[in-house]
């Protein structure tokens, strides 16, 4: 396991598995780690700030962290601030384990194409504790709440679903395609090979972006988020594949040629034995690679379209459309924490995948010297 050795003599992909493993880990169990359903509204909760936490009461006695109920009060007719109410009367102790509104853990459902439903894959385990919540009154939203009242946090955690995996299902589409076409003309050469490669270089010349801006904006509206979610993915698979195509076909005319190939063809191996078991577990190294680095390029292309409101649809949360308030120029100035969190998730995936790429590179590279 020389490759082992290596990457964990890089602290920086270190660091950037370790903060990808967290985010997936907090992504999937976000029923449980959520305090609140990210569709329910709290009443007269619309743009509440941060949560206080407090560990003495009005009478300064030490009672443990707690909050107090808040709402939107008035409107200061001076500053135009909306003021909070808040009850100091109440305290909420806030506990770990608490009972709150029953969810279906680890629910899987496969989303279809239109026209058809979702078909669910394992109804999951219904429970009703939550890994933090408050008992009372007094609710604890650590990261605010939205226009709807709807805690920021749970809707933080539920869209990193949505952003998190369409990376990890876009290459298990594109990669093999990348693989087998780019084998084949790579292999046999000639005349497939030149229309393989003149497919490839037409797909490379479509702007990616822009395709999936022109494809999402003439969706019909009465698409789900699940819907929307599934071709987004195919869209950017079905144009993602031909760079890794091209790659593959390079390294593939070089590998046929080797000793031990010829020596697979002497012993009767056909064309498709000699491709999938003897040519392209030699370009696993690069493969590997690509796919660490091609995944933030999916969580972009989700993040943009549900950002210009052509992804994602609310009420369903992801980071992109949670980005999506950054357009309005007074919820940065007053409500900064609806924008930070979902812009500081994205940054942080994607940065944490490319140092984990890099660190794979000089891992799994045999050329590369170890300094």
């Amino acid at each position: 396991m020389n490759w082992w050795r290596k990457l964990n003599q890089k602290p920086l992909a270190k660091l950037g598995a370790i903060t990808l493993i967290f985010f997936y880990l907090m992504v999937i169990g976000a029923d449980f780690i959520a305090p609140y359903n990210p569709y329910s509204a709290q009443e007269n909760g619309s743009l509440l700030p941060p949560t206080t936490i407090y560990w003495r009461n009005s009478q300064q006695q030490f009672i443990g962290p707690h909050v107090y109920p808040t709402t939107q009060g008035k409107t200061d007719v001076e500053t135009g601030d909306r003021l909070l109410e808040i009850d100091y009367t109440k305290p909420s102790p806030i506990r770990l384990f608490v009972q709150g509104e029953p969810y279906q853990f680890f629910k899987i459902k496969l989303p279809l194409p239109p026209k058809f439903e979702e078909i669910e894959i394992f109804s999951g385990f219904k429970l009703n504790r939550h890994l933090f919540g408050t008992v009372g009154e007094g609710k604890i939203n650590l990261l605010g709440t939205d226009e709807q009242g709807r805690d920021q946090l749970s809707r933080l955690l539920y869209g990193g679903r949505i952003s998190l995996f369409i990376g990890l299902i876009g290459i298990v589409i594109s990669f093999p395609l990348g693989m087998i076409i780019g084998g084949i003309a790579g292999y046999y050469g000639g005349i497939l090979d030149n229309i393989l490669m003149r497919l490839v270089e037409v797909l490379m010349t479509i702007p990616g972006i822009y395709l999936l801006v022109a494809l999402a904006a003439v969706l019909p509206p009465s698409l789900s988020s699940a819907q929307r979610f599934l071709l987004i993915i195919l869209i950017t698979s079905l144009i993602g594949w031909s760079g890794l195509a091209r790659v593959i076909r390079g390294q593939v005319l070089t590998i046929k040629e080797q000793e031990f190939v010829q020596s697979a063809k002497a012993i009767g191996a056909n064309s498709w034995q000699i491709i999938i078991k003897h040519i392209l577990p030699q370009t696993a190294t690069y493969i590997i690679i690509s796919a660490t680095l091609s995944i933030p390029s999916f969580i972009i292309a989700e993040s943009v379209l549900s950002l210009i409101g052509l992804g994602i649809q609310q009420p369903d949360p992801s980071w992109g459309n949670l980005l999506s308030l950054a357009t309005n120029a007074s919820v940065l100035v007053l409500q900064p924490w609806l924008i930070f969190p979902p812009a500081i998730l994205i940054i942080l995936t994607v940065l944490s995948f490319n140092l984990l790429g890099d660190g794979l590179r000089d891992a799994l590279d045999p050329k590369t010297v170890n300094n």
